[in-house]
């Protein structure tokens, strides 16, 4: 070959890495975990740690995580991700939280048993497992050990639907719930996501961070991923930073 067409031939090779090097760098930043414009103003300035989830479409049962901090400039920064979880069985509905703006484009309304996961703004006011205190002492949330007699309860008649109890030390007035030490493999760590806080009838209960009974297995409405990751989340969220966690879609 003679060396002018070698000099072309690299030249051209040079020319097509460089397109491909900004094409892959204008897609990864079009993939940048950022918080949607339209919740921002319901983000309580308070809060300085965010989980964002973001899913690729509706019902997607597959999204990622990343955990953010806002630093002194208002900046929000990536400290981990993207992690990868899993999401309700029929993807996401918007949910009621601390966000106060109507769901985009009509999106759907969560409901009691749809198999959703919620979208939207919503506190973490506590975390959980089957270790007992003691045992959780990297944890900065305040924890509850799951023993047999707390439950989770779902049934929409219950003065204490949507809510985590002591089932010994209340009257019983409920039909259903979830004795969540049954489910050792999925709550052996988790966390509240506190969707539909006033208790609203069939405005969904009972969302929690745990663990996925498999990878890449689908909820019930929650938000899973490995037992690796759940324990980085649990030992980075801080109570004194009021975390929230923010389920959109990507399009968003």
């Amino acid at each position: 070959m003679k060396s002018s067409h070698l000099l072309k031939l690299i030249a051209s090779l040079l020319l097509l890495s460089g397109i491909g090097y900004w094409v892959s760098r204008d897609a990864l930043s079009d993939s940048r975990p950022i918080i949607p414009a339209f919740l921002t103003d319901d983000l309580s300035p308070e809060c300085s740690q965010v989980m964002l989830v973001r899913s690729p479409f509706a019902t997607s049962i597959h999204a990622q995580l990343w955990l953010l901090e806002r630093n002194a400039t208002q900046r929000w920064n990536t400290i981990k991700g993207p992690i990868p979880v899993t999401l309700g069985r029929n993807g996401l509905a918007w949910g009621t939280g601390e966000h106060t703006c109507p769901p985009p484009n009509s999106f759907r309304l969560k409901r009691e048993g749809d198999g959703c996961s919620p979208a939207g703004i919503f506190q973490i006011p506590f975390a959980s497992g089957m270790a007992p205190k003691n045992e959780a002492q990297d944890i900065r949330l305040p924890y509850t050990h799951l023993t047999q007699a707390i439950i989770g309860v779902d049934d929409p008649t219950s003065r204490y639907y949507n809510q985590v109890i002591d089932a010994t030390g209340v009257e019983r007035d409920w039909a259903t719930d979830e004795r969540m030490n049954r489910y050792q493999k999925v709550y052996r760590w988790g966390a509240f996501i506190a969707n539909n806080p006033d208790a609203i009838p069939e405005g969904g209960s009972c969302i929690f961070l745990h663990l996925w009974p498999r990878p890449g297995r689908a909820t019930a409405g929650c938000t899973a991923m490995s037992e690796e990751d759940i324990l980085t989340c649990l030992r980075w969220l801080d109570p004194a930073r009021q975390p929230r966690i923010i389920q959109v879609l990507e399009s968003w």
